[in-house]
């Protein structure tokens, strides 16, 4: 009898264990998938950088087309961003994340058979516009997926764990590709990994939409792509036309022109492309300078330290890939880590250690010269690489910290398009302090011109310290607090417009 209740009683119970195992083994791979997608969107933003010099003499470009290369693609991705989360919200995350993956995928086949440098800065914007329709909405998946919490905080945790990942594999798998195959390489690799991505979102991934998605802001959007291509226009290209010519003072004029239409258009909207009121949440603004300060520091840092070791000191793209090894294994080792803290410590410990590391490595650059010792560099490297990998967690988790679950999605999306925003302005504003900066020719001047850029990557550095601490006071999270009361939660029973 007791061996009859025994069976009843597993046949009551095995069902729901045996569902609830089921539900979290999908959950993972959910999360599995959408950090595919972030690992060839990653790995694009650094693996280009190995592959600039060796792209540069085949191309026959200046240095501003080696800055173009890389800015096109950060350019659009950080553009399209909010655009592309609010189609998501409106026409299907599903849907919209599957087409960015086809999107992303054909624009690297296209940038591998482009025979100029104009052909592949236009098929690196065609990438960037596949890859604004990956990440914010993976994060919009992730969100909704993850429902607790706790869990939802470990997997962000991951999620930040994979950027740094893949931007940190970037320039050593970068130099393997360059050196054995050849630049058109490195973007062989995001195809296969896109076409899997894709397969396996329409097999496991369910479709969802946003309960009361918001409208389209075509003027925002126009007015933003506007402000940052003008931005970068004239600081890429004033370098080399002067800073006081007619051509790079109209395009600053135009962005300034632009940024004072946007904001105050933005107020005045039910629905906007930018809500300014989460800009009164200190976490969530100072998660927006976060972001900005410390991938400029990145876009910065491999940037100028790719012209270095390839020109300055006669390195193959191989040898330079396996230099930066230090960066790449404190990153992969500690940005789980980051995640894991994230979740159980909150993102203090992490942004205070990023923005410290970062600091010190800076400051050991600010002395760089033509002869400066391998192991003196390492240092340098492995200290960025713990500072960096630390970072990318905290950056969303403090975003989206204090927000109510409706509006997550828009302020992850809102940290990507600043982290994207930063690496652009690191590329264009330390490339161009480096060509104004040379005496001489390129390998001999390089060292000392980098100088000034590697005082302005301290200067992230500090900013990242700094905020560590404000953004992670009680006075910080009553900010978020008052901001969520702002925005109530729709009504389950609200029909999508």
């Amino acid at each position: 009898m007791a061996e009859t209740e025994r069976v009843r009683f597993a046949s009551r119970v095995t069902p729901g264990a045996s569902e609830a195992i089921d539900d979290g083994r999908r959950r993972l791979l959910i999360l599995a998938i959408c950090c595919m997608s972030l690992l060839i969107v990653g790995l694009d933003n650094t693996i280009v950088n190995v592959a600039l010099p060796a792209i540069g003499s085949h191309l026959h470009t200046s240095v501003s087309g080696l800055q173009w290369t890389l800015d096109a693609y950060t350019l659009v991705l950080a553009s399209l961003l909010m655009l592309a989360g609010s189609a998501a919200d409106r026409l299907g995350r599903k849907r919209t994340f599957q087409v960015g993956l086809v999107l992303f995928s054909l624009g690297s086949l296209l940038c591998s058979l482009a025979p100029s440098v104009g052909a592949l800065v236009g098929f690196r914007a065609l990438q960037a516009v596949g890859g604004s329709m990956l990440n914010p909405v993976a994060m919009s998946i992730i969100t909704n997926t993850f429902t607790d919490r706790r869990e939802r905080a470990q997997a962000i945790g991951v999620w930040g764990g994979v950027v740094g990942l893949s931007m940190a594999l970037g320039p050593v798998l970068g130099g393997v590709l360059v050196t054995s195959v050849g630049w058109r390489s490195i973007f062989w690799i995001n195809v296969p990994i896109g076409v899997a991505a894709c397969a396996l979102t329409a097999r496991f991934v369910p479709e969802s939409k946003a309960p009361l998605p918001r409208r389209f802001d075509p003027v925002a959007q126009g007015l933003l792509v506007v402000v940052l291509a003008s931005v970068t226009f004239g600081i890429i290209e004033g370098a080399r036309r002067g800073y006081t010519s007619g051509l790079i003072l109209t395009a600053f004029g135009l962005a300034a022109a632009g940024l004072m239409v946007l904001v105050p258009y933005e107020k005045h909207r039910a629905e906007p492309l930018i809500d300014v009121r989460f800009f009164r949440s200190v976490p969530f603004a100072g998660a927006t300078v976060i972001a900005v300060a410390a991938f400029a520091a990145l876009g910065g840092f491999l940037f100028m330290n790719t012209l270095y070791l390839q020109e300055s000191r006669g390195l193959s793209a191989l040898r330079a890939g396996l230099d930066t090894l230090p960066m790449a294994a404190m990153t992969v080792l500690l940005a789980p880590v980051s995640g894991m803290v994230v979740g159980r410590r909150g993102t203090r410990p992490s942004l205070l250690v990023a923005g410290a590391f970062m600091l010190a490595s800076a400051l050991i650059l600010t002395g760089l010269g033509r002869s400066t010792s391998f192991a003196w560099l390492f240092v340098a490297y492995g200290l960025f690489g713990v500072g960096f990998g630390v970072v990318n967690a905290p950056i969303t988790n403090t975003a989206v910290s204090g927000m109510p679950d409706s509006q997550a999605g828009v302020a992850a999306a809102v940290a990507s398009t600043s982290r994207q925003i930063g690496q652009a302005m690191g590329v264009a504003v330390l490339g161009a302090l480096a060509t104004a900066g040379l005496r001489g020719p390129l390998p001999s001047g390089l060292p000392a011109a980098s100088h000034a850029g590697w005082w302005v990557i301290a200067g992230c550095a500090a900013v990242v310290l700094g905020l560590g601490f404000v953004t992670t006071t009680p006075w910080a999270a009553a900010t978020a607090e008052g901001v969520a009361d702002l925005f109530p939660a729709p009504s389950a029973t609200a029909a999508p417009r």
